[in-house]
Formats: structure tokens, sequence, C-alpha cells
């Protein structure tokens, strides 16, 4: 199954979503970035309708979403909806009766798996294991797909891996897909095939991770030598107290800058001079 966003437009009080066109095709898992407030938490609401767009179009395997589409996607928020004084076989009943394909195995063998008693209360399980619990739920079900908002944000190094390659066997049959919203974009590095980058309610690039990686490098610069920079080659820059980081496009970057390229360049870096850099004056 794909998600397709055409033309869609949110407003608030104090943010907006501005015209947004996004697609996650079948069989490919997408990472979704931005800052905090950025609007990734908006937009994936509007795709789940629990919150109503002011205008657009949002299309889940070519129709708009309907409550007949709970069945086919498994959902994460950020902020946990379970009741904390349920217990784990509480959750089981709950979801058995939501879902026409809640598989009860699966989700107890999950819950083996994670290390999770199921007579214990959700409210006394760590942050860590609350997030454990939300991950067997949308895979319990049998989606076709996953839209997770922070799925690994508490979880130690080791789970976190174990659950990336839970979502990596998810898409491997291509029939299924992912949107995954984080602020760990290591994760990202490791399983996603493209990446959505959103900020202040705008679109700043929506590309397959190659060839973000391939097109954009972060150039580390001592504050004498950034007047060699050509400045219609940079992108934007960030002072910091000793140097200068610069962002520009690898195709753009001339012999005498490889010495100020950094050894690699990672998607925390090109948020964050997008983010809080500056363009040069022309």
């Amino acid at each position: 199954m794909n998600i397709e966003v055409k033309n869609l437009n949110k407003s608030f009080s104090d943010f907006n979503l501005n015209n947004i066109n996004i697609n996650i095709p079948k069989g490919k898992i997408v990472g979704l970035i931005g800052e905090n407030g950025a609007g990734k938490t908006t937009l994936i609401k509007c795709i789940m309708d629990t919150i109503h767009k002011d205008s657009g179009i949002i299309n889940i395997d070519g129709h708009s979403f309907t409550s007949k589409d709970k069945d086919s996607i498994g959902i994460i928020f950020d902020d946990s909806f379970f009741i904390e004084t349920f217990r784990i076989k509480d959750i089981n009943l709950i979801c058995k009766n939501i879902y026409k394909k809640w598989d009860e195995e699966l989700f107890y063998n999950y819950m083996k798996e994670f290390k999770i008693p199921k007579d214990k209360k959700f409210k006394l399980l760590s942050t860590g294991m609350k997030k454990k619990v939300e991950i067997a739920c949308a895979l319990s079900h049998h989606p076709k797909i996953l839209i997770l908002d922070e799925p690994t944000s508490g979880l130690d190094p080791i789970i976190r891996s174990e659950v990336l390659d839970i979502f990596t066997d998810f898409v491997k049959s291509q029939e299924n897909s992912i949107l995954l919203s984080t602020h760990i974009t290591s994760d990202l590095e490791h399983i996603a095939d493209d990446v959505i980058f959103i900020s202040n309610g705008n679109i700043i690039f929506d590309k397959p991770l190659r060839e973000v990686k391939e097109n954009y490098i972060v150039l580390e610069v001592k504050k004498d030598d950034f007047k060699k920079i050509n400045k219609k080659d940079i992108m934007k820059y960030k002072e910091n107290r000793l140097d200068y980081e610069i962002l520009i496009e690898r195709k753009k970057m001339k012999k005498n800058y490889q010495k100020y390229a950094k050894n690699i360049t990672t998607l925390d870096d090109i948020m964050l001079i997008v983010i809080r850099g500056v363009a040069c004056e022309d």
C-alpha cells in the first residue's frame, strides 16, 4: 500500500502546514525529519484524519482514508493512547475487539521477545517498555502501512536495533510501506529509502536518502578561510565560535574545498545548518 498527499494545507493560530506534496511508495521506508514544531505530527494526524485538513487530497492506496482502513494501518503516536491502569492482557482484549485481523499469538510473542509480563499495568512499565508495547500493537494486526511517530524513542541501542530489523523485515515483501517520523536520524541512515525534511510547515526536500548523502556535503572552515569559499556555492552556513559550517552541493565542491569537507555528513548535520544557518547575501 502507498500514501499520496497532494496540496495539503492546515492552518492554526500560530502554525501552518503549507501546500504539502509527498508520496510514501509501496515497499519503501520513508523517514520524516525536522525540528520540534516543524509539522511532522500534524502531518501524520492529517493523514490519519484525527485532525481535519483545510484543503488538499490524502489518498491511501488510491482512495481517501476511511474507518475501514484502520485494519490496514499500524500507528504509533508520540504520546501513548493506552489507559495507564490497563494490563497487557487488557490491551490484547481491546485490540482484539478493534482489529479484525488481530493476531493474539503474534502479540504475545512480541511480549515474550520484549520481556514484558502480561499481568503488569501499563503505568508501571518504563518508557522504553511502553514503546515496545505500542510497536507490538502496531504490528500484531498484520497492517500494510506503518505510520510511526518517534517509535524508537526511549529504547536502548540493542532494542532499537532489533526494532529497526523488524521494520526492515516488514517491507521486504515490497507490498508494505512505512512512514517513520523521528529525531533519531541515525536510525533512518540505517533503514530509510527516502527522506522528507519538513521545517516550519514547509517541505525542504523529499529525496532518496542515497541522493541526499551523495549530493550534499558540509564543510568545516576556519574563520580566516571562510572568504576563500565562493559565496555562490554556499547553500547555507552556520557561524560557530571558532569556525563556520557550510552546506554545499557536492557537485559544486572544487578541488580546493576538499580539505574542508567533513569525513561524514549526516542528516543531523544537514538539518541543523538548514534550520539554524543563514544564506549568503548577494
